[in-house]
């Protein structure tokens, strides 16, 4: 089985951002740069899901998604914030996690499961702690790809 959305080394690191805004302008340029995405139609996808209301998942995570058009298979971005964000999650906590996910248009059960997996990987707490702990981008996308690749097994 193979995995359900496409994680490359380039799609994970950490940032500074003062706003929930520009939390979603980086990730809009880092899935640009990195799958070769226009970046102005992924922000304004990304702010039509967030207008229907916050992808702020709670525990300091945030998963923003959406459908593009002209996209093969879904991807991923991850981020980890320098300082927390509020992000008006559910619980109300700030966050500090970026999960983001873009998924082909047409992708109805293919993004639905991506998003469950991700959720799954980000309620899981050994990983959630692991990854606040974690000393850099190729720690943190070690310690995602390895529960990626147990996931699709």
């Amino acid at each position: 089985m193979t995995a359900l959305f496409t994680l490359l080394p380039e799609a994970v690191g950490t940032i500074a951002a003062e706003s929930k805004q520009l939390i979603l302008v980086q990730l809009a340029q880092r899935f640009a740069g990195v799958y070769g995405l226009d970046p102005a139609i992924v922000l304004e996808r990304l702010e039509e899901r967030e207008k229907l209301g916050s992808t702020g998942f709670g525990r300091g995570v945030a998963i923003p998604h959406a459908r593009i058009p002209d996209l093969g298979r879904p991807v991923a971005v991850f981020l980890r914030l320098d300082t927390p964000v509020a992000f008006d999650a559910a619980d109300g906590m700030p966050v500090d996690m970026v999960f983001g996910l873009l998924s082909p248009e047409a992708a109805g059960a293919a993004h639905l499961h991506a998003l469950a997996a991700i959720s799954r990987m980000m309620r899981d707490d050994k990983m959630h702690d692991a990854l606040g702990e974690a000393t850099g981008a190729e720690a943190l996308y070690a310690l995602l790809a390895n529960s990626i690749d147990r996931d699709a097994a």
